[in-house]
């Protein structure tokens, strides 16, 4: 078998610290086998993405990371002195507290003398021992920069979208999705040496997410991090940690990166007639490309000194299972798509969006963008058919044949009794289709091969609730397919054969999604929904979040 290797040569230069060492380490629950003889370094300086098939350990390796989960063999090894930060799941956990003291916990060592302080002040008894210790206890506090925590802790809270009235109210009070952000701003706040983050970027808006990525490529330290998002793991990665064969393997780069080079030697594999040498030209040339292009990216410097100083011995190609998403038209559409005047909708008593008028073009794909989410999915049930709309009106042309995946799919999936072949099998429309050996083909391009296809369509996680309902669209040969967030639990290779295959299908598009890349390469026409009027541009994604004119539109309208 044919193997390439990633080895690195650095010039002489000063010593990196090394803030993390995973040493031989092994876990596995009953007889699945996660990892096993896992031995990595985490150095500062670089961010690491973890990745990995659902049901690898991508969460589970960060817990034992952190001290949170037992491995069955090995150990972890954290620089003496060095303080780690973990972005907490349980968002109920600080629910006494207030929004802002919520923040400043997270550096615990700075909480406990600030707690004992207060303590110690609020004595009606106050002794002369009282006084040396607080005394002890203000110095502390003013080395590790104390008086300018409150001040810290309010800014991150404010760049995360928690605004300042907002900052002393009880977390038993905050919104769930609030919640996740202030958890967020805990973890970033009194800089960290070690900074570990399972999926941050879940309920942030684009803003906020380029906020946060701005915020992790001036970070000097180590970040270990999870995320669905590729385009964040592009932005802000300098080595993604891939757990793939039972191992943990560490490759320089990142997720565009990986993702390339281990489809590039997969095929490679393939091909037994190439000659060793001309596989290694083609991935050398590869690398070179990838070094190249990496100046168009924020991590620009430091990724192109790490990609050019790479030599091949050890690129593996990955075991990971994409998908068969491939869209067919029941017939193609006519030049008449869609047509709408005066659309206006509301939610109680909230003015959603008003006076729309939008008028869809054949082979428009265009992305439905607002701060308000309800505003883009009340749409999308307008024009599915499932709301009527406050005003306005809309009407397809005759040759139109819509297929809508909405963002919540709970009244799919409430019948007990069907397994995934019934399920699938109520929008068969030919005998073909209902055929149980049709089926189970169908079920095992989407990934539910053998006895998968007969599980309770009821106990099916997010992710695979979803690849079913894209089968449904699937069967639904529509014309026109209406997206709200299709991505949603959707694992990397789910996503990225989703994205591929909606790049290649012909036909008209109306989606939402919160990852950039997914809305970056299908969109080419962006429309803004707001309160008080609505943007309409043909042009890409990036474009149009760079154009100063238009976000001074959008802010405006927000107004």
């Amino acid at each position: 078998m044919f193997y390439l290797s990633l080895r690195f040569k650095f010039a002489a230069k000063k010593e990196t610290v090394q803030m993390i060492q995973v040493n031989n380490l092994s876990l596995q629950f009953g007889k699945k086998v996660l990892f096993e003889d896992v031995n990595l370094k985490y150095v500062e300086g670089n961010c690491y993405g973890v990745i990995g098939a659902n049901g690898a350990g991508k969460s589970t390796f960060l817990r034992v990371l952190t001290g949170d989960q037992d491995p069955n063999k090995g150990s972890i090894s954290i620089e003496p002195g060095k303080r780690m930060a973990v972005l907490k799941q349980n968002h109920y956990e600080f629910d006494g507290y207030s929004v802002l003291h919520t923040v400043m916990m997270g550096h615990q060592e700075l909480w406990k003398i600030m707690d004992e302080k207060e303590k110690i002040y609020a004595k009606a008894d106050f002794s002369e021992a009282d006084g040396m210790r607080a005394s002890e206890l203000e110095g502390e506090f003013a080395e590790m920069d104390g008086w300018n925590a409150e001040t810290d802790a309010a800014t991150i809270l404010s760049n995360l979208g928690i605004s300042e009235d907002q900052h002393y109210t009880l977390m038993a009070d905050i919104p769930g999705e609030f919640k996740v952000r202030i958890l967020l701003a805990q973890a970033l706040f009194g800089n960290p040496d070690i900074l570990v983050l399972d999926e941050p970027t879940n309920d942030l808006d684009i803003k906020t997410i380029s906020w946060l990525e701005d915020f992790l490529l001036d970070f000097k330290n180590t970040v270990i991090v999870v995320s669905h998002d590729r385009h964040f793991l592009d932005t802000v990665c300098t080595h993604i940690c891939d757990i793939d064969f039972g191992k943990i393997n560490l490759y320089t780069g990142n997720y565009t990166f990986w993702y390339k080079s281990s489809q590039l030697v997969a095929r490679q594999q393939g091909d037994k007639n190439k000659k060793l040498e001309e596989k290694r030209k083609e991935l050398k040339e590869f690398i070179s490309r990838f070094s190249a292009n990496a100046s168009k990216s924020k991590q620009a410097t430091s990724r192109r000194k790490l990609l050019g100083k790479l030599e091949l011995e050890d690129i593996k190609p990955s075991s990971r299972k994409y998908p068969g998403i491939i869209y067919e038209q029941e017939r193609i559409a006519g030049d008449q798509i869609l047509h709408i005047e005066q659309l206006s909708a509301s939610f109680q008593g909230e003015t959603l969006f008003q006076n729309l008028d939008l008028n869809v073009s054949k082979g428009d794909k265009i992305a439905f963008i607002s701060k308000n989410s309800n505003a883009i999915s009340r749409f999308f049930d307008i024009v599915s058919g499932e709301r009527e709309p406050d005003n306005g009106s809309f009407h397809f042309g005759t040759t139109i044949k819509t297929t809508y995946l909405p963002s919540d799919n709970t009244e799919f999936f409430t019948d007990k009794d069907l397994n995934l072949i019934d399920w699938l099998r109520q929008y068969a429309t030919t005998d073909e289709e209902k055929d149980e050996v049709y089926l189970r083909g169908f079920l095992g391009r989407m990934l539910f091969s053998g006895e998968e296809a007969l599980k309770s369509s009821s106990v099916l996680s997010g992710g695979e609730k979803v690849r079913c309902m894209i089968s449904r669209m699937l069967f639904g040969r529509g014309n026109l397919l209406i997206l709200d967030e299709p991505t949603n639990h959707l694992d990397l290779e789910s996503i990225t054969a989703f994205n591929n295959a909606l790049i290649n299908f012909p036909g008209t598009i109306l989606f939402a999604s919160h990852d950039h890349e997914f809305v970056q390469t299908v969109a080419n026409r962006i429309v803004e929904l707001t309160p008080n009027g609505n943007i309409d541009k043909l042009m890409s994604y990036d474009d149009y979040l760079q154009d100063e004119k238009i976000q001074t539109q959008a802010e405006e309208l927000y107004a």
